[in-house]
Parts: C-alpha cells; sequence; structure tokens
C-alpha cells in the first residue's frame, strides 16, 4: 500500500502507544481519524502534533464498549474522510486481578472493549472500507500483547481477551481478503506502566528478560504498524515487537 493520502482511524489514539502509531502513520503521509474515550485534552494535543506535519487530522469520541457508539464512530470518520484504508485497533483495557476475585461484571468489561470492540470496529470498517477502495486492499492491525500468548498471573480475563485478538486477527484475514488484510502486533517491553517512570531501575530490569536485553520504545511498535501498511503481501501475521521475550515464555510474569 503506498500511504501517501491514505485514511487512518486510530483507537485510542490520544496517547501511549495509540499516539506512537498515528504519528507514526502520519509521518508517512496519512490522514489521520482519532479515537479517544476519556483523553480529550491529549487527543487534541496529539492531533496538534499531526496537523503541525501538514496532513489532514480529525478526533473523534466513542464508548468502545458500546457497540452503537462503534457503528457511529465509523459512520462519522466516513463521512468526514470519504473513506477508509487503515484500522488500528489499540484501544483496550489493562485489568490485573487474581483469578478468585474476577466477578462477571469485571470479565464482561474487559472483554467488551479488548475484543468486543475491535470486532466490531472491524466489521464495520471493512464496510466501509470495501465501499471506498480505489487501488490497494484495506488494512486491519491489531495491538495484541504477550498475555494472549504466555499465561501471566493475576490477567486472566486480559489474557483471554488478548489471545481472543490474535485468533481474530486470523479469521478476519481470512474471511476479507483479498479486499483487507489483517494483522496483529504483540508489543514486549514498550510502555512502563502510568506509575512508573521510564528512567527508573525497576522499568529497566524490565528488559533484562528478553533476549535483547533492553526495553523498546512506543516508536518501535509505529514502524511496524507503517511496515505492515507497506507490504501488500501480508496478511494473518502475528510479529512480536518484544525484543525476543516471547521467545522465553512467561517467566517474571
Amino acid at each position: 500500500m503506498k500511504l501517501g493520502d491514505k485514511v487512518a482511524l486510530v483507537t485510542g489514539g490520544a496517547h501511549r502507544l495509540g499516539r506512537a502509531i498515528a504519528l507514526a502513520l502520519a509521518e508517512q503521509g496519512v490522514h489521520i481519524a482519532l479515537h479517544y474515550g476519556a483523553s480529550k485534552v491529549a487527543a487534541r494535543q496529539t492531533a496538534g502534533e499531526i496537523a503541525g506535519l501538514g496532513f489532514d487530522v480529525d478526533i473523534f469520541h466513542a464508548d468502545l464498549s458500546e457497540p452503537a457508539q462503534i457503528a457511529r464512530l465509523i459512520d462519522h470518520v466516513g463521512e468526514r474522510f470519504a473513506r477508509l484504508d487503515i484500522l488500528i485497533n489499540s484501544a483496550a483495557s489493562f485489568e490485573h486481578q487474581p483469578i478468585d476475585e474476577i466477578t462477571p461484571e469485571d470479565w464482561d468489561s474487559v472483554m467488551a472493549v479488548n475484543l468486543r470492540a475491535a470486532f466490531f470496529a472491524s466489521q464495520r470498517a471493512a464496510r466501509l472500507m470495501r465501499a471506498t477502495r480505489r487501488d490497494s486492499a484495506g488494512l486491519i492491525v491489531n495491538i495484541a500483547d504477550l498475555s494472549g500468548v504466555h499465561a501471566w498471573v493475576g490477567h486472566a480475563q486480559h489474557g483471554v481477551s488478548k489471545a481472543g485478538l490474535i485468533h481474530l486477527t486470523k479469521t478476519l484475514a481470512r474471511e476479507l481478503g483479498p479486499d483487507i488484510r489483517a494483522n496483529a502486533i504483540i508489543p514486549g517491553a514498550i510502555l512502563p506502566p502510568p506509575d512508573m517512570d521510564p528512567a527508573s531501575d525497576e522499568w529497566q530490569r524490565a528488559g533484562e528478560r528478553n533476549v535483547l536485553r533492553r526495553v523498546g520504545s512506543p516508536d518501535d511498535v509505529g514502524r511496524a504498524v507503517v511496515f505492515l501498511a507497506e507490504s501488500d503481501f501480508i496478511t494473518g501475521a502475528v510479529i512480536p515487537v518484544d525484543g525476543g521475550e516471547s521467545l522465553l515464555g512467561p517467566i517474571g510474569r
């Protein structure tokens, strides 16, 4: 896919990984529809950075736990940009609970945002991509994580949602091709928790459990998304961007 003048919707694009992905795509000439949930101020700041690069950007609010709001989000993006080429399902919750404390409500809330939202966003986006397709296939990229590959203690519902997202990626790739490609990225030690200092020894030690013995950065994920967008013969792929952590299993988690 030639990225100049394409349109991408990035869910959870206001900050953290979503922000890095949105900026990486914008730097390649992609116009950005930036979704946010509760981070309106951060969304405006990120949109300002993208506008400074000289490309069209707009922000869109939606509660992704509500399928009707997902539908409206995609429709509004179509009305605003008249097309959609790329969907990045980046928005997610990250819950840590012992398995015997998880309630049905806890379970459902994580599944709604991490898995169900990605499905219905992809379903609606695929319709818009097909309706506005001009040349190359559309693209869906799902942001999974290592809890969907290995069993992390205290992350039961999160890990199951991400394992489901990985399988959903493969299902989308098979069923939506050749019009639309679908791939997933599994980040490793890319960003510390919001309450942890990135310069702290604790965070730097997190990189010691991977093969490359260091932490990565959000830009590593952004570059991987750009690679997938430009690579027209890749679909159904699940790409770890983790310094080799996935090779070692869940030790330390």
